[in-house]
């Protein structure tokens, strides 16, 4: 699947967090009136009119963010300009054109992208006129928001959408599956790829960050013929220091996002960090299929429990979506390196099932009579009917009279009925409540 990727740029304190939080309607990124406050890499999904697209806040990728020059903010958004397909150009209509804003316009009409002029604080009639002196900037229309509230946002989601390329419309089906390794730097992923396919085809040191761009490898042994990618590791907050870095962050997400499974990969030695759930959450919120490879499992000292301890552990943290294969292994001694392999190829076949409405309907209706959803404000949910919907993601569309009353727990209740009575093992399925 081709993803939409989407890069908010501008200079400090113009509220990009608070337009990249509306985006994503989470509140994901720390606001606050001090300049450069966001240091981290800002990634999340968004959707408008049903198009999703995942949105990059570049106010992230700013070196020394307390003493910022225009040199530093012209790397970003030269790099926004490669790896976007869309930009968003947040500017303030408090305090007008700045010098910063004219040499970051200069660089966005010289770049090929589609550009969307956002001018933010814009919450009464006069600062609508205000905001036309923005026209000055040569990048055509300007959309009048108001981060905080949201109003307007309509109207600039509805040119965005309208500004993706037209090929992207259309899922892109791969001919082969595409299987990626990902993780921190330095987890042994290259080493992985390595002992996969029997050469030295990826450079492997100490040093963390060595694989700066996602390597493709076409891998046809043993019965199986797929892509292999090894990624660059998606570092934590305040690390990525340098642009090569920040190129790989955005590579990494794509790659993500292009792929079918994801082997992701943990460091024994460390055990799970904060990154590699924000890694493992990246995967699911793009419905990817994965599996967990704990790596460098031979250094470690181990007991009769040592697995069950870990993957208890592991269990845990990822919860709710528990179902997935966890694999203890070496890629330095491969051990168990090619049954890492075989259960991506097997989550990935999972990916593609299609269950029998006839059998989803016995099994679902017959959950729902045991246990049936609560009634709210007197009135009782009726379940009448459940389909699979013709998704390249497995996703479960359960018909009732009044969907809008069905909470969160009920809708685990059913992902869990689903899950005992079929094998998605490693697989996010989703769950839709529709009007019957």
């Amino acid at each position: 699947m081709s993803s939409k990727i989407v890069a908010i740029v501008g200079r400090p304190n113009v509220g990009k967090s608070t337009f990249f939080n509306r985006l994503i309607e989470e509140r994901k990124a720390i606001v606050d009136e001090t300049a450069g406050v966001t240091r981290d890499r800002n990634y999340g999904k968004g959707q408008w009119n049903g198009v999703e697209f995942s949105v990059i806040d570049t106010g992230g990728y700013v070196v020394n963010s307390d003493d910022i020059f225009e040199a530093e903010i012209n790397k970003q958004v030269h790099l926004a300009i490669n790896e976007a397909d869309v930009i968003i150009f947040v500017t303030d209509v408090e305090s007008g054109i700045t010098d910063l804003d004219d040499a970051i316009a200069g660089i966005l009409r010289r770049g090929k992208k589609p550009v969307l002029v956002a001018v933010n604080k814009v919450d009464n009639n006069s600062r609508i006129i205000d905001a036309q002196e923005f026209y000055s900037l040569g990048l055509g229309e300007i959309y009048c928001i108001s981060s905080m509230t949201g109003s307007g946002t309509g109207d600039l989601l509805d040119a965005l959408v309208e500004n993706f390329p037209a090929k992207e419309d259309v899922e892109e089906e791969h001919e082969l599956p595409y299987l990626s390794v990902v993780g921190r730097p330095n987890v042994g992923k290259s080493s992985f790829v390595n002992a996969l396919i029997g050469t030295e085809r990826n450079i492997v040191t100490e040093i963390a960050g060595t694989t700066r761009d996602s390597i493709h490898t076409r891998y046809n042994k043993f019965g199986h013929d797929f892509i292999i990618v090894d990624t660059a590791g998606l570092r934590k907050k305040g690390k990525v220091s340098e642009d090569l870095e920040f190129y790989s962050v955005l590579r990494s997400v794509r790659t993500i996002e292009s792929s079918d499974v994801c082997l992701l990969m943990i460091d024994a030695t460390r055990g799970v960090e904060a990154q590699d759930m924000n890694i493992f959450n990246l995967i699911v919120k793009n419905k990817k299929g994965v599996v967990i490879l704990v790596n460098k499992w031979d250094l470690i000292e181990k007991d009769t429990h040592s697995t069950k301890k870990f993957t208890e552990e592991i269990r845990e943290r990822i919860a709710p979506f528990t179902d997935v294969p966890i694999l203890f292994i070496s890629a330095l001694t491969m051990q168990r390196v090619h049954k890492a392999l075989e259960t991506a190829v097997e989550v990935f076949e999972r990916r593609q099932q299609k269950i029998k409405t006839s059998a989803l309907n016995e099994l679902i209706l017959e959950a729902v009579e045991a246990y049936p959803p609560p009634s709210v404000k007197g009135k009782f949910v009726k379940i009448k009917y459940v389909t699979q919907l013709p998704s390249p993601t497995p996703s479960f569309a359960l018909f009732a009279n009044l969907p809008q009353y069905i909470k969160e727990p009920y809708k685990r209740y059913i992902e869990n009925k689903i899950r005992e009575n079929f094998n998605f093992t490693g697989v996010p399925i989703q769950i839709y409540f529709r009007q019957k």
